[in-house]
């Protein structure tokens, strides 16, 4: 079940992932392969935990084969601040085989957490 109808559910989970996010793209959160849920991604909030900004990308990769598709492309997170990428007004919605990948532009200076809800 690739994308089941979200009006027939029964099942609605709520999850929160974390990440400190590094140089090398890393999944935030990710729909496995034959899950038989679609994945809604409620929000997005980006903090720099550091003195100095430093710049963040948010992709959705699909099929796991490196096709990736940006959200948010080099975008400076200030210094001592948060940035909310994806939020109540504008979710997304991950099918199987999904994910959504950050990247920083130094590690170590930014951590990510993300609410999604798992339905199916």
């Amino acid at each position: 079940m690739a994308n089941p109808n979200i009006v027939n559910v029964t099942t609605i989970y709520g999850n929160t992932s974390t990440l400190s996010v590094s140089t090398t793209a890393a999944n935030v959160v990710q729909n496995p392969n034959a899950s038989g849920a679609v994945y809604k991604i409620n929000s997005l909030t980006i903090a720099n935990i550091n003195t100095t900004p430093s710049a963040v990308s948010v992709t959705v990769e699909y099929n796991n084969a490196g096709t990736n598709t940006y959200i948010a492309r080099a975008v400076t997170v200030p210094a001592n601040a948060s940035l909310t990428i994806l939020g109540k007004d504008n979710p997304i919605y991950l099918l199987e085989n999904t994910s959504l990948q950050l990247t920083a532009g130094v590690n170590t200076s930014l951590t990510a957490i993300c609410s999604f809800e798992q339905i199916s």
